[in-house]
């Protein structure tokens, strides 16, 4: 499987701050969603998320989003190797994601940009 970038994630009291600051950080722009009552801003490398305390303590266990090419094909690496897939594949405003927890007990997000598929 090809690894085609990394995303932080960063959860946030303050959403409207804090993108003031990575876009200014970044002079890139974010881009928005809402997803299950979480406010998020994706900017660069960067995915700062800000809601409800019950939701943002489930998505501090996610270490890190991971891009790749089809989250189909690293769903069936993960499956190979021993993870363990606890939520997903789902689609999601810009393509599909799954969260895998590894044999280590890391948990990480894989996303890939097909959404029509």
């Amino acid at each position: 499987m090809d690894i085609l970038g990394t995303t932080l994630r960063i959860c946030v009291d303050d959403l409207e701050a804090a993108v003031a600051f990575y876009e200014d950080l970044t002079g890139s722009s974010a881009l928005r969603f809402e997803r299950g009552g979480v406010s998020v801003a994706a900017i660069s490398c960067f995915l700062l998320m800000s809601g409800p305390e019950s939701e943002l303590e489930i998505l501090r266990k996610v270490t890190a989003t991971i891009a790749v090419e089809d989250v189909d094909a690293a769903h069936a690496s993960l499956v190979r190797v021993g993870a363990q897939i606890i939520a997903g594949p789902v689609a999601t405003p810009v393509g599909r994601n799954l969260i895998a927890l590894h044999p280590d007990g890391s948990v990480f997000e894989y996303v890939d940009r097909n959404p029509g598929v």
